[in-house]
């Protein structure tokens, strides 16, 4: 069973801060690229961040210098701590590998898994 739990959306104000978690099962998570995806209302889904096993990570334009993505490997557990927030970062956010977890269909073909991830709302 694929495990991708992620937590700690809500509501904050323009310049607020909030910071995301997500557990994955440790078949996912491992040696994977993990990212932290995000679909805004009428927006198709978007990568906004990415992190290797070793850390490195790479950052959306719109996003760079604002949020930080991290992982603990010991936990399977990866983080986006979202700093200065502004409201066209409203959207709902999902953690996932990258590429993305892709599950068998009844026709023999496969289409990204995704959960139902975290609502932020960035709004005064």
């Amino acid at each position: 069973q694929v495990q991708l739990v992620e937590s700690g959306g809500g509501l904050v104000q323009p310049g607020g801060s909030l910071r995301l978690s997500c557990a994955a099962s440790g078949d996912i998570f491992n040696t994977n690229v993990m990212g932290w995806y995000r679909r805004a209302p009428g927006k198709t889904r978007e990568l906004v961040a990415r992190i290797t096993s070793d850390g490195d990570a790479d950052y959306a334009d719109s996003v760079k210098g604002r949020f930080t993505i991290s992982r603990d490997n010991a936990k399977n557990t990866v983080y986006l701590q979202m700093d200065s927030l502004k409201p066209e970062d409203t959207a709902v956010y999902y953690c996932n590998k990258d590429p993305p977890v892709r599950v068998p269909t009844y026709d023999g073909t496969t289409i990204p898994f995704w959960r139902q991830g975290t609502q932020v709302t960035v709004s005064s």
